[in-house]
């Protein structure tokens, strides 16, 4: 019997650790934007407010990822609700995101569903644009996405995608990390 793993086996098996180790690790209470918000210097308060809406964040409570991914939407300027569920599936389904679309997190702004580690920038090409659409969705956990960042990994390109009203999904934009 060989014991031995085919080395790109072995590499899946490592990216695969990489990720659940991202997710998994220890996650601080969620912050208050309001609570946060009062600490900013006044003009602060009022550029951060001021450049984007509120966005609610969906999440569990020991997603590491999800939380790094509130992080880089706070970094972007967005103000943020992040709200720690008991329950994820109810949250999906009431938004309308299907198994195939679901990540770990969903966020809705403005009338719009985000599904994952979608990046900021996307995010405000969507307020831009308001295209007649229901959201975005990045399915699964792409690594080099924002929150599954892992130094020394060279990540692959990943696709997010427009989620139209009849539940089908076209590419929105592609980004190579």
């Amino acid at each position: 019997m060989n014991y031995r793993t085919p080395l790109p086996r072995l590499a899946s098996i490592l990216l695969l650790a990489t990720t659940l180790a991202a997710c998994t690790q220890a996650v601080p209470a969620p912050v208050d934007s309001a609570l946060a918000a009062t600490a900013a210097p006044a003009t602060q308060q009022k550029t951060a407010v001021a450049a984007m809406p509120k966005i609610i964040v969906h999440r569990d409570a020991y997603c590491g990822c999800c939380h790094l991914w509130v992080e880089h939407l706070r970094k972007e300027r967005f103000d943020v609700d992040d709200r720690v569920e008991d329950a994820m599936s109810p949250v999906k389904e009431r938004l309308g995101i299907v198994p195939e679309h679901a990540s770990c997190h969903t966020a809705d702004i403005e009338g719009y569903v985000v599904e994952g580690h979608v990046p900021a920038s996307d995010i405000r090409r969507l307020l831009r644009e308001k295209p007649a659409i229901r959201g975005l969705v990045l399915p699964g956990m792409p690594m080099g996405s924002p929150g599954m960042e892992v130094e020394g990994v060279d990540a692959p390109a990943y696709t997010v995608l427009a989620l139209h009203r009849d539940g089908s999904t076209t590419p929105y934009a592609t980004h190579s990390p």
